[in-house]
Parts: C-alpha cells; structure tokens; sequence
C-alpha cells in the first residue's frame, strides 16, 4: 500500500527526530573573521562585568598556578604550563558563549543561569569535551616532562632563573626549545581545530561531541588560512596578555569568547 502525504510527513518528522546528523559548514572570509571580532568586542562592551568575571577567573587561576609552582620549588614548570595554558582556553570562554547566545537572542542576562551553564548541561555532550581538553592538556604537560628527561636529562635546575638560564645558553636547552615548540604547536593546532566551534556547537544544539569535533575540523579544512590565522591570533593573543600578571586576560579572554561565538554562527550552517 503506498503510505499517504500525511504518512510521509509522519515519517519524515520521525526520522528528524532520530537524531541530526554532522552539519554543513560554511566557507569563511578574512572579512567575515573581522566581522566577528568586530562583534566580539561589541558582546563585551554590552555585557562587560561578565566579561570581566570570566576573564578574572582565568587571570586568577593562571596567578595562582605560577605561586603554587613557585612555592613547590618547581619554578621551572612556569614556562611550560605558560605556554600549555591557552589550551584550555575554549572551555573557560563556556560561560562568555552563553552571554553571546543570549544576547543574540535577545534574552536575559541572569547571572545564576550563565554561571551554571556547564552544569545545567551535564546530561548533554559538553562536558564530553571537557575531558578532551583536560586529557590533551595532561597529555601536554607529561611529554613536557618526557622531553625534559631525554634531552635535559643530566642537567639540574631548581628554579625558574636556572631553567631559563639552561634553555637559553645551552646546545641542549636549544634542543629542547626547538623540539618542544614543534610538539606543542602540533598538539595546539590539534586541539584548536577539534574545538574552534565544537564547545559553541554542543551549547547551542543537540549533538553528539564526536560530530561536534568532527564539524569542527572541517571548518578549519574548508577554510584553512582564515582559521588558522584566527588560532595564531588567539594563542598570541593570550601569550602578550600573560606579561602583565595575567591580567591582560581580563579583556582578552571575553574578546576571543565572544568572537569564537560568531565564527561559529558564521561558519555552521
């Protein structure tokens, strides 16, 4: 018997409600990527005490990481946990896309709701991709170590100045700058790509983190200049605003957080 119209459309509504599948992604120009930034800037100064605050914790967080290595005498760490730091920085911009999603829609600004974003989404994909960034960021920090062992081995430092003082005066220390910085742009340019719109994505539709780290990486695919441009944009970004205690992070975290928002509203159709 062949199925009526009302059938069909019976069908089709069931088949939607399967599950959507890996969304298209939209091809990105460097005047759409300063677009977003120009919109960026404008989400923050519209809602600057979020801003602030997110980017306050991050700023914090970064202080109190270097006083605790500090006061385990392990003061060599601080460079490497700098620059491994940025990779953490999509999920700490989560509450800062909820501000950009809200104001795009054009809802309230409510402050126990926005802070409890992450929570609220628990029995969702996003904290999936939580523990991606945790599990590379560990995975960082222990070839940091690794590479430490096999090529500055024989070596003793006990302090920020005479691990600086080894990496900057030494064939060795040369080494390991040259070969640590090849690994960590790889890990980098892995993780920006599999998070530049992943963590907006899972916050504002219902998907699995597979196919949201999947949409991710074809975005950086389809327009490659333009993406990875925005990802040196970010990582140096975030490395200038380290130099004055930190808190530079305090304008630059809201600034990227809400940009990434409408990078990804520009590049998933």
């Amino acid at each position: 018997m062949t199925p009526t119209d009302a059938e069909n459309k019976s069908l089709n509504r069931h088949d939607d409600d399967a599950g959507p599948g890996i969304p298209d992604v939209n091809t990105m120009s460097f005047a759409t990527l300063g677009e977003c930034l120009r919109l960026g800037v404008s989400d923050f100064g519209r809602a600057p005490l979020f801003g602030l605050f997110f980017g306050g914790i991050f700023a914090f967080g970064g202080i109190f990481i270097v006083q605790m290595l500090y006061s385990t005498e392990k003061g060599w760490m601080i460079y490497p946990m700098m620059v491994g730091f940025p990779l953490i920085g999509p999920f700490a911009a989560v509450g800062l896309y909820e501000v950009s999603r809200r104001l795009s829609n054009d809802m309230p600004l409510n402050w126990n709701e926005i802070l409890t974003v992450v929570v609220t989404q628990r029995r969702r994909e996003l904290p999936w991709m939580a523990f991606v960034i945790l599990f590379i960021f560990w995975i960082w920090m222990y070839q940091v170590r690794l590479l430490l062992a096999l090529i500055l081995g024989r070596m003793s430092f006990t302090s920020f100045n005479s691990f600086f003082e080894i990496i900057a005066t030494t064939p060795e220390g040369w080494t390991f700058i040259l070969v640590g910085h090849i690994v960590g742009a790889c890990f980098a340019l892995f993780l920006f790509s599999i998070t530049v719109v992943s963590l907006p994505l899972l916050l504002d539709r219902e998907l699995d983190f597979i196919s949201a780290m999947i949409t991710s990486v074809q975005t950086v695919i389809k327009s490659p200049f333009v993406m990875l441009s925005w990802g040196v944009c970010v990582t140096l970004s975030i490395m200038i605003s380290f130099i004055p205690l930190f808190l530079g992070l305090l304008i630059v975290l809201p600034i990227l957080g809400h940009t990434t928002w409408h990078i990804y509203k520009k590049a998933v159709a």
